[in-house]
């Protein structure tokens, strides 16, 4: 039986990609958007609310965490351009989930999220090989380089895409 809580398997921690690799990574990052759009359309309010997994999220929680988690993620891209490896702060996913505007219709942050990674893919594009190189601290994480971060965005946003799509397919709902 395949864990629902990785519908494509656990992130694999990199400290450096290939040129190849991060390629790969950033049209992930471009196509996020796109893909999670198509994996939630046409879900009614009652599909929303259904938890991809017993325990967790529902699908109204996950397209909203999408552009939370993302926004850090692109001021940590930001941060670490900007600042000698620079302390980043992180943030409680799991309150954050239960904020008021979690409960709100999710095309505004289907659209915060196309728009977020409009804005992030054109700073990745404009990143030199020593930009991927440079790290933050985290403090779980330690000092990761911003390819490490690079990829880890890159999984997120089609780890939380197959939440939605396995749990469609688990449920009959169609494409």
């Amino acid at each position: 039986m395949t864990d629902e809580r990785y519908p494509i398997g656990k992130f694999t921690p990199v400290s450096a990609l290939t040129t190849a690799e991060r390629i790969a990574a950033i049209e992930q990052i471009t196509a996020a958007p796109a893909n999670f759009r198509r994996a939630v359309a046409g879900l009614n309010d009652t599909q929303l609310d259904t938890p991809y997994r017993t325990g967790g999220w529902t699908v109204r929680q996950v397209a909203h965490h999408l552009p939370d988690s993302h926004m850090n993620a692109y001021m940590r891209f930001k941060w670490g351009l900007t600042e000698q490896s620079p302390a980043i702060k992180t943030y409680e996913e799991k309150d954050w989930a239960k904020t008021p505007e979690m409960r709100a219709a999710i095309a505004m942050s289907l659209d915060l999220l196309t728009a977020l990674h409009q804005r992030w893919v054109t700073l990745l594009r404009g990143m030199s090989p020593a930009d991927f190189a440079r790290t933050i601290k985290h403090p779980e994480w330690g000092t990761p380089s911003l390819d490490a971060m690079l990829a880890l965005y890159a999984w997120h946003g089609r780890h939380h895409t197959a939440h939605v799509t396995s749990l469609r397919q688990r449920m009959g709902w169609g494409d």
